[in-house]
């Protein structure tokens, strides 16, 4: 039987939710649900734990069927033997869908473990009912505060949804991508993926209207020709990065370890992720950094750049690597030189492109301000700028404030890209809380931070080329 839609929708969108077999003393399941905006319910048989689970306000039923009102999603903790009851019980029911946390199914290749999920297969095919994983950490929605990690944050908004196969990835990327600033709307960390696959779960992304952009960690797929027909559809409508797990020969044996999946070579993917118009990345860290480009900047297209470096030396660094992803860093033309030899402090310092420019902004603070005008009215560069940023040197910290005034300023006036970079080696780095702060502060006015210029570099590479597309 068809997965129901209308069950899938309740279950992603819930606003009754029931934990079956949360535990002590952390009760991880329960305390994840805390900013939950509906009706939450306990599921516990063990008589230890039910006084301390009405501790904390949840009712407890010893089970399902005993539970007076609807269930839309149920989560499930128990050991893998007690899952067929639960899911049983939740089929009687009538639940929305299940999201399984326990694992110990086909990825152990236990002739018991693959049993086990042949059963519960069967179970909820029948049924028409959709199980998310097992061996996942399932659900996670901002707007209803339903949660499987305490870090998630909750709330209205949202950039960003994720996909993971992955739970520690699908948490990483999660945390990650709210540590650049960026919201992520939704999250499905779905394991083995038996019944909702990568396919599903990006199928009703894409038909998402509060998701504007899509992230996911892969390591293999169910139906290869049925994810390339969704994800090609998907990015007509919406961007989607995809990291790729198990690239390596190794990597590929961790993957059938890890969620049984069956995984493709490199090249298969690679050329998938180019036919389709997917921005394809390597790690974590690229891929937060193409979610903050792609939330923090207004589709850029350009690749003539301006560069903001604060020492010669790094001037030179910083080209280096933008040169290296494919940008130009163009010579400005006479009219622009002229201007910027008005006030421009020369000495150990530079006005052309790259801007050594450390004593020039310090020296009078409405010099970036001249120099960004001048930019912005410089035909050439179309690829906006890109500004190394210290933490130090600044007399009173509503100087860093102007100075974001400034550069958002640019980024209006402009519609190009504004990314700074803060690098975390080198002798003028200045105290790393002071730098955090200062990063954080970033952050909070919605502008892409990197702790490197090949990051900066790399990862608005990977947007302009995506737009560009």
């Amino acid at each position: 039987m068809p997965i129901d839609q209308s069950r899938l929708h309740r279950a992603l969108n819930p606003s009754s939710v029931a934990v079956v077999g949360d535990k002590g003393p952390d009760y991880q399941w329960l305390t994840n649900q805390k900013h939950f905006t509906g009706e939450l319910y306990s599921v516990q048989l063990d008589e230890k734990e039910i006084p301390n689970i009405e501790k904390m306000g949840v009712r407890n039923y010893l089970s399902l069927n005993e539970i007076p009102d609807e269930i839309d999603l149920v989560i499930c903790a128990v050991p893998r033997a007690i899952t067929p009851y639960v899911v049983a019980d939740a089929i009687e029911k009538k639940v929305g869908g299940i999201s399984m946390f326990t694992s110990g199914f086909a990825e152990t290749r236990e002739p018991e473990g693959v049993a086990l999920q042949e059963k519960l297969v069967e179970m909820c095919t029948d049924a028409g009912m959709p199980l998310v994983g097992p061996n996942c950490l399932g659900i996670y929605n901002r707007k209803l505060g339903v949660k499987f990690g305490v870090g998630q944050e909750h709330g209205e908004g949202g950039d960003i949804s994720i996909i993971s196969q992955s739970g520690t990835h699908g948490m990483g990327m999660t945390n990650g991508a709210q540590s650049v600033g960026v919201k992520v709307r939704r999250a499905f960390s779905f394991g083995n993926g038996v019944i909702l696959n990568e396919s599903d779960y990006l199928e009703y992304l894409t038909n998402d209207p509060e998701t504007s952009a899509i992230a996911m960690y892969l390591e293999g797929t169910r139906d290869g020709r049925r994810f390339f027909n969704v994800l090609r559809e998907a990015t007509k409508q919406k961007p989607v990065i995809i990291w790729k797990g198990g690239r390596s020969t190794a990597g590929t044996r961790a993957v059938s370890s890890h969620t049984g999946s069956l995984a493709s070579s490199q090249s298969v993917w690679d050329a998938m992720l180019k036919q389709t118009g997917a921005i394809g990345v390597g790690s974590i860290e690229e891929a937060i950094d193409a979610m903050a480009v792609l939330v923090h900047t207004k589709e850029p297209v350009g690749r003539d750049i301006a560069l903001v470096a604060m020492t010669g030396g790094q001037s030179v660094a910083i080209t280096d690597q933008f040169e290296n992803y494919g940008f130009n860093v163009p010579e400005l033309g006479q009219d622009s030189y002229d201007r910027l030899a008005e006030f421009f402090t020369t000495v150990g310092g530079s006005y052309r492109n790259p801007f050594d420019a450390a004593s020039t902004i310090r020296s009078e603070s409405e010099n970036l301000q001249k120099i960004l005008e001048i930019i912005a009215d410089e035909p050439i560069i179309n690829g906006g700028v890109a500004l190394e940023f210290r933490s130090r040197g600044f007399e009173k910290p509503e100087d860093i404030e102007s100075i974001l005034d400034l550069l958002e300023q640019y980024r209006q006036k402009t519609g190009q890209p504004v990314i700074l970079m803060m690098p975390t080696f080198g002798v003028m780095t200045g105290d790393p809380e002071e730098a955090a702060n200062v990063r954080n502060r970033i952050v909070d006015r919605g502008f892409a931070v990197f702790p490197s210029f090949e990051r900066g570099a790399q990862a608005l590479s990977r947007i302009v080329d995506h737009h560009s597309s």
